[in-house]
């Protein structure tokens, strides 16, 4: 497996005056933006990189370093950052420098399309006397794609770490994910937030996105969100481990209880989330998930909880209850395809993902729905492993192939907004925090079955 762990760079100059940066190389580092950058260096600091990566603009480059200088205070870290063109940031050469604001009140038209259909935004450059057109997302998919074919190639098995920017970060996830372009504002990459992806191989073999966004080492538990942009925020949580699951026994609807662990889990969740407050929670109707809603509300007493049959976990029918070793022997083969190809496995006398799909959309359109209409502002939501990757799924876009793609910790929390309300797409802001849960930046929960 390669580990790759994105950084975006500190808060800059232009990050703070709401500045267009681009290509721009005049943004520095504020005091904050080094500080955050230290405590990123700090957090990474029991991992050894066989390399690091910077894009070559300042910003970057200068967060690179202060990471790096905390690096060397580990024994044995030796990687030395070095930058690639592959890294720079998106290029908005018509807007660079100028404040968001202005680009919004005289490039009207332009602005909507790059915040609606950000793929579609086309620039007509003059190219030493020739118009030349000039998508920049596309251009940027392109390359952050190219960055991925070289460097996996030379760091098979590594460990690597890349320093960067909002948009290439997010093209970089994007491409080793297939999330299409036109999603490109689906993502949310704060400054100096933290994402890790686990590859198998190359671009085309699985890749896992492990986290994304985490901002806890900066004492800022969950992305904060612009003024301007506030919507409904769902908490989506998944429930505490079980026996079962550590076990890696299959469960699916059998109504198995949190283990010792999994309460503690809950706890833990629940002290994480003790300062956000809630408006309403929702669990599914199953035991594990209600338990750990139960246990995080102790701090929210004013909160009820609302069950909804739509958030169960996958039916496995005659596979509930069996080890995988007991799976292979009397299903030959039907293991293998589920890890692979998901989406076409139906679960003898059980149900298959686009039955999962189907109601855990309905759930959560459903719970969406009511806090816009109802004006709630952040939600509790509480499910499982498979249910909360369906979810993860459809909110960017993603086919039930994608299934896989994404991790979720038992105890695990992960952020999504709809700024824009229901017409609007929503925003992934941070995926599988659990930090909380004391395994640092990277996920230590047990991997365990369905």
């Amino acid at each position: 497996m390669t580990r790759v762990i994105i950084v975006r760079h500190g808060q800059s100059s232009y990050n703070i005056e709401r500045r267009i940066q681009g290509r721009t190389d005049v943004s520095k580092l504020t005091e904050k933006g080094r500080d955050d950058a230290s405590q990123v260096g700090k957090s990474l600091s029991n991992i050894l990189f066989n390399a690091i990566y910077s894009s070559p603009l300042q910003r970057a480059k200068q967060t690179a370093a202060i990471i790096h200088s905390e690096l060397t205070m580990n024994v044995g870290q030796s990687a030395v950052p070095q930058t690639s063109d592959l890294l720079l940031e998106i290029d908005l050469p018509l807007w660079a420098e100028m404040l968001s604001a202005d680009v919004k009140q005289k490039f009207a038209e332009d602005y909507r399309i790059w915040k609606e259909s950000p793929h579609e935004l086309r620039m007509l450059l003059d190219d030493a006397g020739n118009t030349k057109e000039h998508f920049p997302v596309l251009v940027l998919y392109a390359q952050a794609q190219q960055f991925w074919q070289e460097i996996l190639q030379l760091h098979q098995g590594e460990t690597i770490l890349i320093v960067a920017h909002n948009g290439i970060n997010r093209a970089l996830i994007s491409t080793a994910l297939n999330i299409p372009a036109s999603r490109y504002h689906s993502l949310q990459q704060s400054n100096c937030g933290v994402t890790v992806l686990n590859f198998a191989g190359g671009l085309t073999d699985p890749v896992q996105l492990e986290s994304m966004n985490q901002t806890q080492h900066m004492g800022e538990n969950l992305p904060s969100l612009r003024p301007e942009h506030r919507g409904v925020r769902l908490l989506l949580v998944r429930h505490g481990e079980t026996e079962w699951n550590r076990q890696t026994r299959f469960q699916g609807q059998i109504d198995v209880p949190l283990n010792d662990n999994g309460r503690q889990q809950a706890q833990k969740a629940g002290e994480f989330l003790a300062t956000v407050p809630l408006d309403f929670a929702v669990s599914s109707s199953m035991l594990r998930p209600r338990e750990t809603a139960e246990i995080i509300l102790k701090h929210h007493p004013t909160v009820s909880l609302e069950l909804r049959d739509g958030l169960r976990e996958i039916g496995h029918g005659l596979w509930e209850g069996k080890l995988e070793s007991e799976i292979e022997q009397e299903f030959p083969g039907e293991l293998q395809r589920w890890r692979t190809v998901p989406a076409s496995v139906q679960m003898p006398e059980g149900e298959n993902l686009q039955q999962v799909w189907v109601r855990s959309a309905a759930a959560w359109q459903s719970i969406v729905e009511t806090a816009i209409n109802q004006q709630l502002t952040t939600g509790l939501v509480v499910a499982h492993d498979a249910t909360n990757k369906a979810l993860l799924c459809q909110i960017l876009g993603l086919p039930p192939e994608n299934f896989w793609n994404f991790r979720q910790g038992n105890g695990a929390v992960s952020v999504i907004d709809y700024p824009l309300g229901l017409d609007g797409l929503p925003v992934l802001q941070a995926m599988n925090i659990t930090t909380h849960l004391g395994g640092g930046i990277l996920d230590k929960t047990a991997a365990g079955a369905l």
